[in-house]
């Protein structure tokens, strides 16, 4: 019983947790038909991606206190419903400007699915319970960038890149009954009595001096950050240099997804075998290494499709150790303020993935390098965060809580 009441909320989370990403994922083929039915160029279609994911993260702000303050499924409604709204708006949209704008609307309504299942884990469990329970979340989360771009590219043949706005909509419709009908409240009302706006304010000013919650939150958003660059750069590398239909551009992106779901589900047993601050350690260390052998191999020239796609392969494996562990660390101390250290976390990796992706934009032409330059720098930074937050008696500290 115990056991499909967690696989049950697992479901349910990474569904919610989903909506957003799908919007993302299934958009990604139709990219270059996106600027060539609006007449716009490679960077104006990017900032759709973009304000996306700026909304994305600041609305996480707003969502996780009001979470800590009337409960966890109300936001939730508020949230699918502007997102649904928002996806109609784009499905109509006339002009790249159109589309930009509703997409930032979006991003505000899928930020309620991005911040509060994270506060809900946190709720329910701690530790390991708490990694096992975010890696499965994780594996269902994961399962958009897996087949939202082939469910994208079929939409995109049948109805043409409009379509995949009115699919997302029906997605949320669907979220919103699943809150209503799957999800209980995991924020009772005694423990409302002390969240305020006030509370809110000071609880983020306490995060904000928190020099270990945020090395947590920046190594998982490093590794975030490399994969943003990656999403908004692909389509247009792989479809347009390397030749690959919008169906083969999905399927490559789909290994991606695959390589984070398979090792995001031995976080929990890693864990309870190594510790997490290890699992952290050694798997970020490892991504910087491979990211820093794909940027040689495009520094020194090279240029074959199969490196970056097995290459990045590997690194999305250790990202998957890396971006649930690090959640689960970071939230550990902060259980009275779940919400508000959540939607914080969400905030911040957001908008430095929307940072990287902005930034390599301005050096955007359509072939590789400057992408690989993002994901690496990305990477890299991960790493030394890592050694900064977590080594010696700082890992040592957080192991023995």
């Amino acid at each position: 019983m115990f056991l499909s009441r967690y696989l049950r909320m697992a479901l349910v989370l990474g569904l919610l947790s989903a909506i957003g990403p799908f919007a993302i994922d299934m958009y990604l083929p139709a990219l270059p038909d996106i600027g060539r039915s609006l007449g716009a160029e490679v960077g104006a279609v990017q900032w759709s991606l973009t304000a996306f994911f700026l909304s994305l993260g600041v609305g996480q702000l707003f969502y996780g206190p009001v979470s800590d303050m009337v409960g966890r499924k109300p936001p939730l409604y508020f949230g699918l419903g502007l997102f649904t709204v928002a996806s109609v708006g784009c499905a109509l949209a006339t002009s790249i400007e159109m589309l930009v704008a509703l997409r930032f609307l979006q991003g505000l309504g899928a930020a309620a699915g991005m911040a509060i299942p994270r506060a809900v884990v946190r709720d329910l469990h701690t530790g390991t319970e708490a990694a096992r329970l975010m890696s499965l979340l994780m594996l269902v989360f994961s399962v958009s960038p897996l087949l939202a771009p082939l469910a994208g590219s079929g939409v995109i043949a049948l109805t043409g890149w409009r379509g995949v706005f009115w699919s997302v909509a029906g997605a949320a419709l669907a979220g919103l009954a699943l809150v209503y009908g799957a999800l209980h409240e995991t924020r009772p009302a005694a423990e409302r009595v002390e969240s305020s706006l006030g509370g809110a304010v000071r609880a983020y000013g306490l995060l904000l001096r928190d020099g270990h919650y945020l090395g947590l939150v920046f190594i998982g958003g490093c590794a975030l950050a490399g994969f943003f660059v990656y999403l908004a750069s692909s389509p247009f590398v792989l479809i347009n240099h390397y030749g690959l239909t919008p169906t083969q551009y999905s399927l490559a992106f789909s290994l991606n997804a695959a390589a984070f779901i398979g090792t995001s589900q031995f976080t929990g047993a890693l864990g309870e075998r190594f510790g997490l601050v290890r699992v952290v350690k050694v798997a970020a260390s490892a991504s910087g290494a491979v990211m820093l052998a794909l940027l040689a191999y495009y520094l020194a020239g090279g240029d074959r499709l199969a490196v970056l796609i097995a290459l990045y392969f590997v690194a999305s494996a250790l990202m998957g150790l890396v971006i649930p562990t690090t959640s689960v660390l970071a939230l550990e101390q902060h259980g009275a303020i779940a919400g508000t250290a959540s939607a914080l976390l969400g905030t911040l990796q957001m908008l430095a993935g929307a940072a990287a992706m902005g930034l390599v934009g301005l050096f955007a032409n359509g072939k590789p390098l400057p992408m690989v330059v993002g994901m690496a720098a990305g990477a890299l930074v991960g790493v030394a965060l890592t050694w900064l937050t977590l080594g010696g008696a700082r890992g040592h500290r957080v192991q023995s809580a």
